[in-house]
């Protein structure tokens, strides 16, 4: 003998203290919806809903970063970040500043890049009681670093260096040199500028 089991379920929404404003709601999905329109007859892009919303250079000017630079909203910014003029700082970036991070001039920082001057390694291997270790990082005028580059802590970036795509950059890179892979190594020098 075969026993058929249905089991149905109905899913019944908890009641608020606030309810939602429906016209609210719709309101605001046709400004989104305009803004994306905008977005896509100007640039040709689409951008998450926070930087439909935010202006990239004001996001820049809010955390004193230097005149002429512009930085996506999604950016993570942890600590204290020195960004200089002129600078690029592309979508899903991590600017971590705990151990202090200074950014040149005419930078252009890739989406997906991330920047640290601290780890948690020892610390999450000693069940928290080793400290987090904490080093600047310096990043100089006209540098590139390519898509989802990894810096990690201490590293000091010189003027005009390439950093490929997909990097992980452990150790110092020399000005004006191009560099790539995991770990990054020196793979030829770049045009220097006058």
């Amino acid at each position: 003998m075969t026993h058929t089991h249905t089991h149905t379920h109905t899913h019944t929404p908890q009641k608020s203290d606030q309810p939602f404003d429906d016209d609210l709601i719709a309101s605001l999905r046709s400004q989104i919806a305009s803004l994306r329109q905008e977005m896509l007859n100007k640039f040709n892009r689409h951008v998450s809903i926070g930087d439909l919303l935010s202006d990239r250079w004001d996001t820049a000017r809010f955390y004193g970063f230097g005149e002429g630079t512009s930085c996506y909203n999604n950016v993570l910014i942890l600590g204290n970040v020195v960004v200089g003029k002129n600078t690029w700082i592309g979508p899903n970036v991590i600017l971590d500043g705990s151990g202090g991070l200074v950014i040149g001039d005419y930078v252009s920082i890739s989406s997906g890049v991330q920047i640290y001057t601290h780890h948690t390694v020892e610390w999450s291997n000693t069940m928290g009681k080793a400290e987090i270790p904490r080093k600047k990082t310096t990043i100089g005028n006209g540098v590139y670093i390519g898509p989802n580059t990894v810096i990690q802590m201490g590293v000091t970036v010189g003027d005009g260096a390439i950093i490929g795509a997909m990097s992980f950059v452990n150790r110092d890179v020399p000005a004006f040199t191009t560099v790539f892979g995991t770990p990054a190594r020196v793979i030829k020098p770049t045009p220097q500028q006058p």
